[in-house]
């Protein structure tokens, strides 16, 4: 793996979990106080969002750790998708840079599965969603 690609995977992302959203009117926002209750249309049992610079990669339910919330992920994109919502970019196969379109963003798809794939020799490392690997490590 690159060092390039290496500095790149250890930078850290705003990774949100949303519960839901709505529409308010400048009136009503401007009315709350301490102590008001704002409806949400969403069932508490619903899966929440998983967002990663404001991108959805995912869903998954509320659990407790601890004494802290956290997130049991249910379903997750694949790699391009997570890593498309890493980078901002709208148009998930190319880059732009200084007035060039590149194929940045394909290419470093392909050097994070190429090294996932060469680690564990499993096409489909790094997506277990079920979180019973870490589940029984921590056993």
């Amino acid at each position: 793996m690159s060092t390039q690609l290496k500095s790149i995977l250890r930078l850290e992302v705003p990774l949100i979990v949303q519960i839901a959203s709505r529409k308010m009117s400048m009136r009503d926002v401007a009315n709350l106080a301490p102590g008001a209750i704002i409806e949400l249309p969403k069932q508490a049992e619903e899966e929440l969002e998983l967002l990663v610079s404001n991108r959805s990669i995912g869903t998954g339910r509320a659990v407790k750790v601890g004494e802290n919330f956290g997130l049991r992920v249910s379903r997750i994109g694949d790699i391009e998708e997570r890593i498309n919502a890493m980078g901002g970019q709208d148009d998930p196969e190319t880059v732009t840079a200084g007035g060039d379109e590149t194929d940045d963003a394909g290419a470093l798809v392909d050097q994070i599965l190429e090294g996932q794939q060469t680690a564990t020799g499993d096409p489909t490392a790094g997506t277990d969603t079920s979180g019973e690997n870490r589940e029984n490590e921590a056993a």
